[in-house]
């Protein structure tokens, strides 16, 4: 039996601002230990290959990657560092959900007359109990395998307000039940109604079922998602580990959830399309989070003797039942309880637990007032290296900037500034004009306004240099590109 695991790695995480940013979001961060969430979710697909269920044998493919256009080179680069292959990974010019996400998945699954279990996970969630995480993949696939579409709802342990719940059905066997409805985000009065019960379990946002068994269930319930999905992805083009779908296509595709466009319905209507029958839900009980918030973060990490969550540079006195994350500088806090400090090199965010969720308002107000802060961090990463903004003024600014062995930026040119280069570690290769020259530790180089010029580490340690940039304007769209590797 193939399975086709789906990673959803489109998200933005505004509720985790200030770590997690647009073009750096929080599937990208390493929230919960050494590696990012997108990584974790990868590797906890480690040893499910061989399993068995009866006499049919597991085989267990590489992940196939859905991600935001502008997170390709980060998603490359994660799973390079893990020593991960993918199937492909493929970029929303936009986004636009994940139904829209999971369809192309589909179509890109089913391409070479395949048709596997696809197994679909959001790359942000953190899961502790792998195993039992596994087990419960085993059992979901038995029913996505005999047409059913399998939604995991995990066993909750507290009334929360912030999941969406799913009610139980018929059951069907000791692995799972019919589903009979779903429930949006209740008060806490419902919530402990519905814990009490026994009959209602956190909606997860994982799925199982077949290629087929999706393509024909959006096919029939939401059928512009279908047609614009697949017009875009047979309008769409390789670029070496990556598949463009065709933007102008897939921008006119409507926005929906998978619940909302597909479960939601097969549930309400009781019916069966083809192959695909109603939703079943199997129960996950493997210490889950969704880590959608500050709050949930301090939930699933681990305490020290005063309830506190401490990551980086940290004084704490008299502090109790807080998160304190420091990443830039000293982080010193006294008299503190139940709350929420995250300090990084631009932006300092401080929130009492129980309004935690009221970040994503912070955010937008950042963004009405025109700040960049939501965007970017001050350190930005590119496919060669990453470059950190260290001061600006009026005229000038200056960046270190970091590229990686054999790692080149474009041969490009700039009408309003110019630049001085001071290597500080490695050996830069630097064209300007028509020369080229190698630059090493302590000397450095002009480039002056309207000059075609590159930047190449050809050594095998990381190039380091300070950027001195003067001019008119200093934005970044002051770049004309004549030659990129990486297709920008």
């Amino acid at each position: 039996m193939d399975i086709q695991p789906v990673i959803l790695s489109g998200g933005s995480g505004t509720r985790l601002w200030p770590l997690s940013r647009e073009h750096y979001p929080k599937q990208l961060i390493a929230l919960c230990g050494e590696y990012s969430l997108l990584q974790d979710t990868v590797s906890r697909l480690d040893g499910l290959d061989g399993q068995k269920t009866g006499s049919v044998e597991f085989r267990t493919k590489a992940p196939l990657i859905i991600a935001n256009e502008e997170h390709r080179f980060l998603v490359a680069e994660q799973m390079r560092h893990i020593n991960k292959k993918t199937e492909k990974i493929l970029l929303e010019p936009v986004g636009r959900n994940t139904a829209p996400a999971l369809t192309l998945a589909a179509l890109a699954a089913s391409n070479q007359r395949q048709d596997p279990i696809l197994l679909v996970m959001p790359a942000d969630h953190v899961i502790q109990d792998v195993e039992a995480f596994q087990k419960s993949i085993v059992r979901g696939a038995v029913f996505a395998d005999e047409g059913y579409i399998v939604t995991f709802g995990i066993v909750p342990d507290a009334p929360e307000t912030g999941y969406g719940y799913i009610k139980k059905g018929d059951q069907l066997s000791k692995a799972g039940s019919l589903i009979e409805q779903f429930v949006e985000k209740p008060d806490a009065h419902t919530a402990q109604s519905y814990l009490e019960s026994g009959q209602y379990l956190w909606n997860s946002g994982m799925f199982m079922m077949r290629a087929t068994t999706w393509l024909q269930a959006i096919n029939h319930h939401q059928p512009a998602i279908a047609e614009a999905c697949k017009a875009a992805i047979e309008a769409g083009s390789d670029d070496v580990d990556f598949y463009r779908v065709d933007k102008q296509l897939f921008s006119d595709c409507p926005n929906d959830s998978i619940d909302y466009a597909v479960m939601e319905k097969i549930v309400s209507s009781n019916e069966s399309i083809g192959q695909s029958t109603r939703g079943v839900m199997v129960p996950l009980d493997a210490a889950w989070s969704d880590v959608g918030s500050w709050s949930s973060l301090w939930e699933v990490s681990q305490h020290d003797e005063q309830g506190n969550v401490i990551k980086g540079d940290v004084f704490a006195h008299e502090t109790k039942n807080s998160l304190l994350i420091s990443e830039s500088r000293t982080l010193a806090t006294a008299g503190l309880n139940d709350m929420i400090v995250i300090e990084t090199a631009d932006a300092v965010m401080v929130a009492h637990k129980d309004h935690a969720q009221e970040v994503k308002k912070l955010v937008e107000l950042i963004k009405v007032d025109g700040r960049t802060q939501h965007k970017n961090h001050r350190r930005v990463y590119r496919p060669w290296g990453c470059y950190d903004s260290i001061d600006a003024g009026e005229r000038f600014q200056v960046k270190r900037i970091t590229v990686n062995p054999g790692a080149a930026l474009s041969l490009q040119m700039h009408h309003h500034r110019a630049e001085h280069w001071v290597v500080v570690k490695g050996t830069a290769k630097v064209t300007c004009g028509e020369d080229q020259i190698l630059v090493a530790e302590n000397q450095s180089t002009y480039i002056p306004i309207g000059n075609k010029h590159r930047l190449e580490n050809p050594g095998s340690i990381p190039l380091e240099l300070i950027e001195v940039q003067s001019g008119s304007y200093l934005g970044e769209d002051d770049i004309v590109r004549f030659d990129d590797e990486y297709g920008r």
